[in-house]
């Protein structure tokens, strides 16, 4: 193969591996904002999944039951934020920030004892790339694709999944009436609470699961914070796929291939003028954080209809003002 070839197929492969747990988040938030549920817990929620997910394959050694219990405990967090906000009617973005400080906290007292601890051969074996030598000889995609975790490969699937639920399905329709307006769907017989509860909890159980990618799969042990912001950058990322699941798998993997640049250039030093100059660490760091804020911004800017997120997002419902 072409080393030119070559190299970019394992930079490329190396930046999905990167942004396959801010896909996640990314389709949890699109699931929980198409109800109409501003969730700015989802860092929180990451945590409370990464946490709980290597906990639970320490425990078993069983690699569906690290995923479950990981997304179960987002499931739970976000059940949290559901009652405060759709029964109690609480302040959106407030119970968003307390949810992720309260993951934050969770995730630290638990991990206390997790630290220098591998997880068991039975789980980091069904975690490991995906290898077929006819697949993986297709040129660029073959790496970038095909020989990935299956967890990488779940969260392609899942992208698809939400893509037609939302477009085809009768429940997707109903959940998108409800985000727009609920008072409207309310009136036409859906529930509207038993929406925004299935949906915030289906969007927590996807964050639990981008979590416990990080610490069963990328890193794969206990970190704390493991996680390094990657909820507040899912947040972003949302607006940027302008809620749509397809949208949200290019996003995810152009932040992993920024942060990919980062450390490619960490290594690579310049002569000027008989001096050599090598790029700081740091700055590259912020390459991605960087560029999400600048993308943000120019998509904010462009007012048109489909690039708008659902009309009654971030409002409570008050069925007696209905």
């Amino acid at each position: 193969m072409n080393p030119f070839v070559e190299a970019l197929s394992l930079f490329l492969q190396t930046s999905v591996q990167m942004g396959t747990h801010i896909l996640f988040a990314i389709l949890g938030g699109i699931l929980c904002e198409k109800a109409g549920n501003l969730n700015l817990g989802i860092e929180g929620m990451m945590l409370l999944g990464a946490s709980v997910g290597f906990s639970a394959a320490l425990a078993t050694g069983d690699p569906i039951v690290a995923i479950l219990c990981a997304g179960g405990a987002g499931a739970a967090g976000a059940l949290i934020y559901a009652i405060i906000t759709v029964t109690l009617r609480g302040n959106q973005v407030v119970t968003g920030l307390v949810l992720t400080i309260f993951g934050g906290g969770v995730s630290g007292f638990l991990g206390k004892g997790l630290s220098g601890k591998s997880l068991p051969e039975t789980v980091s074996s069904a975690f490991e790339p995906y290898r077929n030598e006819l697949l993986g000889s297709i040129p660029v995609l073959g790496k970038m694709i095909v020989e990935q975790s299956p967890y990488v490969h779940l969260s392609i699937v899942l992208a698809v999944l939400l893509a037609l639920y939302f477009r085809f399905s009768r429940p997707g329709l109903s959940v998108r009436a409800v985000g727009e307006n609920p008072a409207a769907a309310d009136a036409s017989g859906i529930n509207v609470s038993l929406v925004k509860y299935t949906h915030i909890l289906g969007g927590g159980f996807l964050c639990g699961m981008g979590g416990a990618y990080l610490s069963l799969v990328f890193v794969p042990r206990w970190q704390e914070n493991i996680t390094a912001g990657a909820g507040w950058i899912a947040v972003a990322f949302i607006i940027f796929s302008t809620w749509s699941p397809l949208k949200a798998v290019w996003a995810a993997w152009a932040f992993g291939a920024l942060k990919g640049l980062g450390f490619k250039f960490q290594s690579v030093q310049f002569e000027v003028f008989g001096k050599h100059i090598a790029f700081s660490p740091q700055i590259l760091d912020m390459i991605p954080y960087i560029a999400t804020i600048v993308v943000l911004a120019l998509i904010t800017m462009r007012r048109k209809k489909e690039h708008q997120g659902p009309e009654s997002l971030g409002l409570p419902y008050f069925r007696e003002e209905r």
